[in-house]
């Protein structure tokens, strides 16, 4: 399978018919279909390593001042338990600590990291959805190493969706701006360089980029990405797509493998 990271933005992108879900409904459509997807979600920080294992996980409506049709969706996707136990399995090792070793969570559901993309991309929600919550507390390098006990799901039909946006600055987004500042311009473009170089521990270590402070002044948007770059392998076919900057927050996405 390949492997997604999706620059998710507004969850109103799940509703919206716009450029972005026009994408990710096409990628969808392009795709083979997964036997079951794993979400690396920004919205969901863990103490260590954690796995959903609801069966039929709920949806989670984590944002306010939205309209009600937003919090009236519901993405119905089934969970897979065995599947969950699997995934901590891969990821737990020696690495961690007593306290931070992987586990599932058996009543987490959904936040809108993932359904927000995947009620575009999959619209029947009949594909098995579990998400890998991510410990902001650790390193990109740490989180780099962890990714990559997953690439043994690639050959397993398990699409590795990555959630979040490379430039993700809630502060200084201005809704009526006609074009994003030259500062997050640059960071994106930083970052699409080094993806292209292969040059994975510069981004691995992105808070020595310029522009970094402004473009990632917290983590949980921009560690999504490593976990999709920890899952390339040599050959893979490298696809940008919705690779524009809304003001402080950069749409840029991408695939990784052939569809």
């Amino acid at each position: 399978m390949p492997v997604l990271f999706v620059g998710h933005g507004s969850p109103m992108n799940a509703i919206d018919d716009n450029a972005w879900s026009r994408a990710w409904a096409r990628i969808g459509r392009e795709s083979r279909r997964p036997r079951a997807i794993l979400c690396v979600s920004a919205h969901w920080e863990t103490a260590g390593p954690q796995v959903t294992g609801h069966a039929a996980p709920e949806t989670i409506h984590d944002f306010y001042g939205f309209p009600r049709a937003l919090f009236d969706v519901r993405y119905p996707a089934p969970g897979d338990p065995a599947l969950a136990q699997r995934i901590a399995a891969l990821l737990d090792a020696d690495a961690f600590g007593e306290g931070d070793r992987a586990r599932v969570d058996p009543q987490r559901g959904l936040d809108h990291g993932a359904w927000s993309v995947l009620l575009p991309m999959y619209p029947d929600a009949d594909v098995p959805v579990l998400q890998l919550g991510i410990d902001t507390r650790q390193s990109g390098t740490w989180h780099y190493a962890l990714a990559r006990r997953l690439a043994p799901l690639r050959d397993d039909g398990v699409l590795i969706l990555c959630s979040g946006n490379i430039v993700h600055n809630l502060r200084l987004f201005d809704f009526g701006a006609t074009a994003a500042p030259a500062w997050a311009i640059a960071f994106r473009d930083t970052v699409r360089a080094a993806i292209r170089a292969g040059d994975h521990a510069a981004l691995a270590d992105w808070t020595s980029l310029d522009h970094a402070a402004l473009a990632v002044p917290t983590p949980e948007h921009y560690l999504p990405l490593l976990y999709a770059l920890a899952n390339a392998r040599p050959g893979d076919e490298l696809a940008f797509f919705s690779d524009d900057v809304q003001s402080t927050i950069a749409m840029t996405s991408l695939r990784i493998g052939s569809p």
